[in-house]
């Protein structure tokens, strides 16, 4: 059960592991584009490449979905990036429904725990196979794998890195359960009596506005923990006054002697977007200016004609 590409490379890796997937459920097609034509989902696109039956029920405690399920007569459901799942679903497996949740559990419960991991600036994350009981990301652990992360590393590079790591840790899990050797551990039993509990919150748009009044480096995490999805953004001022706002996909820690308020634009370098914060400066090397496409700082300013003075 899934949707993204996240979950269709690990389907896909799953298959060629020579587990037996006998159907795949998957969100319905949607409309999108200009031309507003049907899209199927990359799970559905991967399941029909390897000629697996797939469902894509809209409402998942629909009776005739249910029948659906029961009559593929699973041994085990696996669940990597797909929706909640009622109980009534859940429970149909004799082996019961396992999930593949991208940190370490308890750490990072939540739809998000790619980008929060980094923009938290952890040292490292990693994956996690539990089984699902009736709360979200709960259920009790069967495996983990850690992976470290660097100070450069955006949410796009851990997303690829955990991807190709996944279909390994589930099918090692299969094993385990299958072979009845898996011992499933308490997420509480993992908790240091100090230990403070992170969420993984679903993004928004306006939980992903920069907040230049913080720390550089607190501001280049934000930044690259929202990099390339969904985008940490700011609006730009030049000095008659108009404003448009940028995604800003990514930054260099600047060292400068300037001592500007934060948000201020110090532009001696005409190629150059260097913005302060509470601490130190950053330099925009890629963002995207609202209607126009990804590009360096250089090449938006090689066109621009105005000063840039603030962000807001």
């Amino acid at each position: 059960m899934g949707t993204p590409d996240f979950a269709a490379t690990i389907l896909d890796d799953i298959v060629k592991s020579g587990l037996e997937i006998v159907g795949v459920v998957t969100a319905p097609d949607r409309p999108a584009g200009r031309g507003q034509k049907l899209k199927s989902s990359p799970v559905k696109a991967t399941s029909e490449a390897h000629k697996i039956p797939v469902l894509q029920p809209i409402k998942l405690k629909d009776p005739e979905f249910i029948q659906s399920l029961k009559s593929l007569k699973p041994d085990l459901f696996i669940v990597v990036a797909f929706r909640m799942l009622p109980e009534i679903v859940w429970s149909i497996p004799p082996f019961g429904t396992i999930n593949l949740h991208a940190s370490l559990l308890p750490q990072y419960r939540g739809a998000a725990p790619i980008n929060w991991a980094i923009i938290n600036g952890e040292k490292e994350t990693g994956l996690t196979t539990f089984k699902i009981d009736h709360k979200i990301d709960t259920g009790r652990i069967i495996l983990q794998e850690k992976v470290v992360l660097t100070d450069d590393m955006t949410a796009g590079d851990l997303h690829d890195i955990l991807m190709n790591k996944g279909a390994g840790l589930i099918t090692r899990t299969v094993d385990l359960l299958f072979s009845d050797k898996a011992e499933l551990n308490d997420q509480n039993n993992l908790l240091e009596s100090q230990d403070e509990l992170k969420p993984a919150p679903k993004l928004f748009k306006e939980n992903c506005r920069i907040d230049w009044s913080q720390s550089r480096q607190t501001i280049y995490n934000f930044i690259r923990g929202l990099s390339p999805y969904p985008g940490a953004w700011t609006v730009f001022c030049n000095q008659e006054g108009k404003e448009f706002s940028a995604r800003v996909h990514s930054v260099s820690k600047k060292i400068t002697d300037n001592d500007k308020p934060a948000g201020m634009i110090d532009q001696t370098n005409k190629l150059e977007l260097v913005i302060h914060c509470e601490s130190g400066a950053l330099s925009i090397n890629t963002f995207q200016p609202e209607g126009k496409k990804k590009m360096s700082a250089e090449q938006f300013l090689r066109g621009y004609r105005k000063i840039l003075i603030k962000v807001k």
